[in-house]
């Protein structure tokens, strides 16, 4: 039932991202051109869903098991070391670069975007890579 309703869920979120047009990395790029023709509508799409985003996390933090009976896995930490503040600057170099982020990349892929695909596999390289790096240096986050 759990796989069920995530792949729902997945289905949904990845619908919005189309609809509201996130997985089309030229209108991500408009948005995030301040100093250009930029293009605030996603700025409508992101609030919208803090809007729904913020209830859910709220009734989530007083839980100890999903709804479906999972075990919660919320973060705990509350720390800004420099291992999130560099994956947030390479997070939003890769995201003003290529106009997407990782789930509407993977959405582009199944809608046949071959830019999203490309996209996925640098972030699947970059992926490894990192894992290999942490093995070397025998730490983990």
């Amino acid at each position: 039932m759990t796989t069920i309703i995530a792949a729902i869920v997945g289905l949904v979120f990845g619908l919005g991202l189309l609809v509201s047009g996130m997985a089309d990395p030229h209108k991500v790029l408009g948005f995030l051109d301040l100093a250009g023709a930029w293009d605030p509508s996603l700025a409508l799409v992101m609030g919208g869903a803090i809007a729904v985003g913020l209830p859910g996390f709220a009734l989530a933090r007083q839980r100890q098991r999903s709804l479906l009976g999972e075990a919660m896995q919320l973060p705990a930490s509350k720390a800004l070391d420099a291992p999130l503040v560099v994956g947030s600057v390479l997070f939003g170099i890769g995201w003003g670069l290529a106009g997407y982020c990782p789930g509407p990349a993977l959405v582009g892929i199944t809608a046949g975007m071959e830019s999203a695909a490309i996209f996925s596999a640098a972030m699947l390289a970059g992926m490894v890579l990192f894992g290999l790096w942490q093995a070397r240096q025998g730490t983990k986050l």
